[in-house]
């Protein structure tokens, strides 16, 4: 029995002495990660080209592809395995001419608002529109008014977002709908155009644009709209309070286009062990067109760029292939994931872990995961490795909407997690620029993610049921 005991006592103290071994290990690799990231990083250099050099991305834009280019020979310089790119048909929308607003109050008497058109929306009139403002707060709300007080019409959506929500893209969530389909729905009722308050937690003079649809409205029936600046939508209700018959005045000239190709820029690192099993990191290359898109989503590209050169850089071979997706046509459309995620099942490649960053180049504070119980609890125990780094939020939730097409059973979702409370100040508006970017916060981001790909790999995915092989 004596023997016995000491036998079991050489056995723990083995696997103690392994798991400590291991976790310096790990440890050190980080500390090697953040050290590369924040002493020679490579993500702000990549940031400033993309912001300063090339600008707003839309989807479908002569930008759009000057981005594709650069950053495909960008990864190409990082002597990947492999660099290619991804044909995507995408929508293309234009702007046109500067928007141009203002609120009458009475003969001759008008007041200049700071509009904007929603990304989709049909343009006005040649000579703009005027016509009387009728306020809502929500869908519902509209529909309980009818074409009878709506009819003829310009719908105004004043609903928003909760200042008490900490989560502040539960906010953004809790309002967005009115910005989404907001025109579709007054149509129904007679309006002639929409003018929806912007999604910002901030009083400031920026409209922020945005996605909106019209669904399987016919094109005959569609009317415009816009996003105004959330001091002119607070000036715009005061006023209405005292003059409800006041008339609002716009005018856009954007138009729709027929889709044109474009692509999504991947590059690979074959794997030693599994290279038919695929990790893989990303964010949207494609922005909206008012700023130059450097937190919305240019710091989720570059970060995530950053990634494989950092792991080059450490000298880490990884077990399974990862590879970086630059997404096109997140803003509007998805086309990019959904194409990437077609492609995969087409070729049966066995995706078992995704990353994404879409969330700003803030401050990050840890990851949101989609993925089972036994996934969740191994990334749990490796909080005390990122608590160094104050990384600290991991929590289930969700991931990231390129990503979102690959979710099937057995795979692990995330999203990179910036501290957000000041995200929505920018977040498709003229302002998101590269001034805006803190060049610390931005490659402490980009560690961060290096550092959670480097334990999922290095640990691999718990029962995956996704074992297919290519």
């Amino acid at each position: 029995m004596k023997k016995l005991l000491v036998v079991l006592l050489l056995i723990f103290t083995g696997q103690a002495l392994e798991a400590q071994n291991t976790s310096e290990k790990d440890a050190a690799m980080l500390e090697a990660i953040y050290k590369e990231s924040l002493l020679n990083g490579n993500s702000y250099n990549w940031l400033d080209h993309l912001s300063n050099k090339i600008g707003g991305r839309l989807s479908g834009s002569i930008n759009a592809q000057k981005a594709v280019q650069y950053t495909k020979e960008e990864l190409e310089k990082l002597g990947l395995d492999r660099v290619w790119l991804q044909p995507v048909m995408v929508p293309k929308w234009v702007r046109g001419l500067k928007e141009y607003s203002f609120m009458e109050t009475g003969p001759g008497v008008t007041s200049v608002m700071n509009i904007c058109a929603l990304g989709g929306s049909v343009a006005t009139p040649n000579a703009g529109l005027k016509a009387n403002v009728v306020e809502v707060t929500s869908l519902e709300e509209l529909d309980s008014l009818g074409s009878k007080n709506i009819k003829g019409k310009i719908v105004f959506f004043n609903r928003p977002m909760r200042a008490d929500l900490i989560q502040t893209f539960e906010a953004y969530g809790g309002c967005v709908d009115q910005r989404y389909s907001g025109a579709k729905q007054a149509a129904k009722y007679g309006a002639v155009g929409i003018v929806v308050r912007s999604m910002n937690l901030r009083n400031d003079d920026f409209p922020h644009t945005g996605a909106m649809s019209y669904g399987d409205l016919p094109a005959s029936k569609r009317i415009p709209a816009c996003a105004i600046s959330t001091n002119d939508a607070n000036k715009l209700s005061n006023t209405l309070k005292l003059i409800p018959e006041l008339n609002f005045y716009f005018k856009q000239n954007c138009k729709t286009y027929p889709d044109v190709e474009s692509h999504n820029v991947i590059g690979e690192i074959t794997g030693s062990t599994y290279p038919n099993k695929y990790m893989i990191v990303g964010g949207h290359l494609d922005s909206w067109d008012l700023g130059d898109g450097s937190h919305d989503d240019g710091a989720g590209v570059v970060q995530s760029m950053d990634v494989l050169r950092l792991l080059k850089k450490t000298g880490y071979t990884p077990k399974h292939s990862i590879r970086v997706v630059l997404f096109m046509n997140e803003e509007n459309g998805l086309r990019g994931g959904n194409a990437y995620a077609t492609q995969a099942t087409l070729k049966a490649e066995n995706h078992v872990f995704a990353l994404e960053s879409d969330s700003g180049g803030f401050t990050p504070r840890g990851f949101s995961f989609d993925c089972d119980a036994a996934n969740f609890s191994q990334i749990q125990s490796w909080q005390p490795l990122f608590k160094p780094y104050l990384i600290h939020y991991f929590e289930k939730g969700g991931s990231g909407a390129d990503i979102g097409p690959l979710k099937k059973e057995g795979i692990v979702l995330a999203g990179l997690r910036p501290d957000s409370q000041r995200y929505f100040d920018y977040h498709h508006a003229e302002n998101d620029t590269f001034d805006a970017v803190n060049k610390r916060e931005l490659e402490l981001g980009a560690a961060t993610m290096t550092s959670l790909i480097y334990l999922m790999d290095t640990y691999g995915v718990k029962n995956s049921l996704t074992q297919i092989k290519k």
